[in-house]
């Protein structure tokens, strides 16, 4: 196949989206976007060999591409509804694009996502996705509100999807019955969409964790010009982490892993008893790991009331080795 008939016979389902006025096929997708709404737009690049093994199943690989925008879209409180994908392939190979498009496909289903367009070219293995979602005028979550006194909370478990990544290196042995767990978090993560939707008038900031919560939590300090205190004993770790690692060492993949795609956020204590009913709806588990307090920019961690000094760091594309 050349690449026009590989488009045509995988990647032009029609979603039955009425919102799509035009999709693949033209020079431009043509989309209504409703009336009193924010348009919500991402764009992540996904590399072999920096984002993803280079032989990873291309079944989970279509899910994670997907699924790392998408949680981008959380983190905003917005409405999944189309997305454009460009494929850099190193060949025609009709079994792998097979397994993407399975991937890809099932979690636009079940978001009821909609392909409108994208490119397809021939070079080393790289995926780039754009999601667009809507929401409300002045509904957006942003890095930029919180304030001194607001909890800080994250949703789910941290570092599992850091701890599935050192088993598949060998840097670290994972008990038999948490090896499918620790995989499916590094090479499934699933965007929390609901949560982020149910946090759009109860959140004063918020942002996905793909780099770490100690990096990422960073962000929402530098844009809202306040400090960050953790409380390093109430990270949320999994029975994984646990039966993995020592505390210690599960601190740190929590703060500096990645890949978690949880959402971090701030809420005013006024609004915390609307939180636990909002996320007890969505079925998401979070848990309060800090507050928010005056002062310079930068996140403070505390063990049993003492300051801790972390060696690692977040991930940075650009660190040198």
């Amino acid at each position: 196949m050349n690449e026009f008939e590989i488009i045509k016979h995988y990647f032009t389902a029609d979603s039955g989206r009425k919102d799509v006025l035009m999709g693949p096929g033209d020079d431009c997708a043509l989309l209504q976007v409703p009336p009193q709404t924010w348009l919500a737009v991402s764009t992540d690049t996904l590399v072999a060999g920096v984002h993803f093994f280079p032989d990873m199943d291309p079944v989970a690989l279509g899910h994670k591409a997907l699924a790392v925008n998408l949680s981008d879209l959380a983190a905003m409180g917005a409405d999944p509804r189309w997305v454009s994908l460009a494929l850099t392939l190193p060949s025609a190979d009709e079994g792998w694009i097979k397994g993407f498009c399975a991937g890809f496909f099932e979690l636009a289903e079940y978001y009821n996502v909609a392909l409108v367009g994208g490119d397809m070219t021939k070079g080393p293995l790289s995926i780039t996705v754009t999601v667009h979602g809507t929401l409300p005028e002045g509904k957006g979550l942003r890095r930029s509100g919180a304030r001194a006194g607001d909890g800080i909370y994250v949703t789910g478990t941290l570092g599992d999807a850091a701890l599935g990544l050192q088993q598949r290196l060998g840097q670290v042995a994972v008990p038999d019955e948490y090896l499918d767990f620790v995989r499916t978090k590094f090479e499934h993560p699933h965007p929390r969409i609901l949560a982020g939707q149910a946090l759009r008038d109860i959140a004063s900031s918020a942002l996905d964790l793909s780099d770490g919560l100690l990096g990422d939590l960073g962000h929402i300090m530098r844009a809202s010009g306040v400090r960050a205190q953790l409380e390093l004993e109430q990270l949320p770790l999994s029975e994984a982490m646990q039966a993995a690692v020592p505390e210690e060492s599960g601190w740190e993949l929590a703060l500096t892993g990645g890949d978690d795609y949880e959402l971090c956020f701030t809420v005013p204590e006024t609004h915390r008893g609307l939180l636990d009913t909002a996320l007890a709806h969505c079925g998401v588990k979070f848990t309060r790991v800090g507050r928010i307090l005056a002062g310079d920019p930068g996140v403070e961690l505390l063990a049993e009331g003492k300051p801790y000094r972390l060696q690692a760091q977040s991930w940075d594309h650009f660190r040198s080795a």
